[in-house]
């Protein structure tokens, strides 16, 4: 008998002027033991199914037809004092952000012991002792230490690797995991899915894996479904749907996984919902604002280069110079971006990647060493007039392009004040044009200028995010980590849209990622960080066909394998 079965699974969200279904007729089987896989874009209704099936569906929501099914027993139809009886004991959850699906105010000990003795009947002694064994058992070391700290004092594999203990506390049978390996470099992402496989074959657990990364699916699903729009369009072996895809949305959602063994020169789109995509006005760079003369200074040799950059953060605070300590987080980094290149920067999290950007960009000052940006020595910088010019040549685009937006601004505000604080424009009505035309540069039209960021998806507030940074008109462009939470079809749509801007305005990058496909399809030279030190510095394709360092070699040895993924005829 299987663990799990969803039949015609529908759920419903009322509205006061209609009613949105985002899960529409799904059917599904989930035997114990086995990784089932569901896929598909930001939208598509996966996680919808995982909260339906485990009885936490947000409000409105509701479950309008069809039935969940565990081990036989209808569960949708419980009352809500039944289903709580369910989660936790019958039915674990992972979820996205193990940040926020812990309690930041207790130990990871008291929340461990508190599901445990909740479920099972166990003493406190017996639930503390149950506690460090599963600790253990996903792998954290010293766990009899580790468990007296708090979810803050983890790094982010680690508390991953906690979620996953708290939702193995109770044994459940069956394991749903919201993707569970979003925004983690590519050795974490590898042991949390290791971990997983093994939990799986140990125990008999059975996992619903929700992923947008086709890579996680390769990796260790036995199969997987394919979602669009609510529906299920594809279902089978994962070796037979990747391998050879029957569906037109399934060939165009593997054609946009960037492909980790040769470098193309576009990423293909999702050719499946192409024609649903909002046209918008074409400019001609040559005439326009955006390419004009920027009166910048012509420059002989690299337009950036690094030295000896040194970056420490005290973590323990004393009125005795001797008695203070320290965290190196760049340790005498060096290394040039010549103008016009794409220059990547790849390693774990904690290597160092983003706060060398920070450092550039002014927004931590340098410990030590010197950064060059032409003939000008960013770190001695004292004159307002002068930082401000070298900020206005140089702009970032963040990770996450929720919180670097401010929520209570009309779009077009958010993109027009760098243009005003600057003086880039003569007058009210050439910022709006000048504004409008970069929505519509960016594929979002003008009529996006009137909305607040909320109102958007994580791609679209990315374009936001990369039209706010066009604004400048910069020579420098610094991008971290901008496509780490999207979906691979509108990856894809924001990659190629980077190297459209940079053809059209010569821009220089620094592009920052944990994704070594992505890596590869961006950038011409590759910095290889690990513990705030630069490893190996090379060409990319040299790097990718033979790389040096020891590091470098473990890390490609990381990457998940895309072995099923079949683009023939695609």
């Amino acid at each position: 008998m299987s663990v799990l079965e969803i039949q015609d699974l529908r759920v419903d969200f009322p509205s006061r002027k209609s009613t949105f279904t985002a899960v529409d007729g799904v059917n599904l089987t989930l035997e114990a033991g086995k990784i089932l896989g569901v896929v598909g874009e930001s939208g598509a209704g996966k996680s919808t199914v995982g909260n339906a099936v485990i009885g936490l569906l947000q409000e409105p929501g509701f479950i309008a037809s069809g039935e969940v099914r565990l081990h036989g027993q209808t569960i949708n139809t419980l009352s809500e004092a039944d289903k709580r009886k369910l989660r936790g004991r019958k039915i674990g959850m992972i979820f996205q952000d193990p940040l926020t699906s812990l309690d930041p105010l207790q130990t990871i000990e008291s929340q461990l012991v508190e599901t445990i003795v909740t479920h099972l009947p166990l003493s406190s002694r017996e639930a503390q002792k149950r506690a460090v064994e599963l600790l253990d058992s996903v792998g954290i070391p010293d766990p009899e230490a580790r468990i007296k700290q708090y979810p803050h004092q983890f790094s982010g594999g680690m508390r991953q690797r906690v979620v996953i203990a708290l939702a193995l506390c109770a044994e459940p049978e069956l394991v749903i995991a919201d993707e569970p390996t979003t925004a983690l470099d590519v050795s974490i992402q590898a042991q949390i899915l290791e971990l997983m496989k093994k939990l799986c074959t140990e125990r008999n657990v059975a996992m619903l894996v929700i992923t947008h990364d086709m890579g996680v699916i390769a990796e260790i699903t036995d199969h997987v479904a394919v979602m669009y729009h609510g529906k299920l369009v594809e279902y089978g072996e994962t070796a037979q749907v990747l391998g050879a895809p029957t569906h037109e949305y399934t060939k165009s959602l593997i054609s946009a996984v960037p492909r980790p063994d040769i470098r193309v020169e576009r990423f293909p789109s999702v050719n499946y919902i192409e024609a649903s995509e909002k046209p918008t006005r074409n400019i001609d760079i040559s005439t326009h604002w955006l390419g004009q003369s920027r009166d910048y200074a012509k420059i002989s040799g690299p337009l950036l280069k690094v030295n000896d950059l040194q970056m420490k953060f005290e973590t323990k605070g004393s009125i005795f110079a001797s008695r203070r300590e320290y965290f190196h987080a760049v340790k005498k980094v060096s290394f040039d971006i010549q103008e016009g290149e794409t220059f990547g920067l790849v390693g774990e999290s904690g290597s160092g990647k983003s706060t060398i950007a920070r450092l550039i960009t002014g927004l931590y000052t340098a410990s030590g060493g010197s950064i060059m940006f032409g003939d000008t020595e960013l770190t001695s910088l004292k004159n307002p007039r002068q930082v401000l010019a070298m900020r206005r040549q140089m702009q970032m685009i963040f990770q996450d392009p929720f919180s670097s937006l401010n929520a209570r601004m009309r779009v077009r505000d958010i993109v027009a004040e760098p243009i005003k604080f600057h003086k880039l424009a003569s007058s009210g009505s050439e910022v709006r044009q000048i504004v409008s035309d970069l929505l519509d540069h960016v594929g979002l039209g003008t009529a996006a200028g009137e909305k607040f960021p909320h109102e958007f998806s994580g791609g679209q507030r990315q374009r936001i995010s990369i039209a706010r940074a066009l604004a400048t008109r910069p020579r420098f462009l610094i991008c971290d980590e901008p496509t780490s939470a999207l979906d691979v079809s509108i990856q894809a749509q924001i990659l190629n849209l980077l190297k459209d801007l940079q053809q059209e305005l010569g821009l220089t990058m620094l592009f920052i990622s944990h994704d070594l496909a992505v890596i590869r399809q961006m950038c011409t030279r590759v910095g290889v960080m690990r513990h705030g030190e630069l490893c190996e510095v090379s060409q990319c394709e040299a790097l990718f066909d033979a790389p040096q360092h020891e590091y470098t070699k473990d890390l490609l040895s990381l990457m998940p394998s895309m072995d099923l993924l079949s683009r023939a005829d695609l």
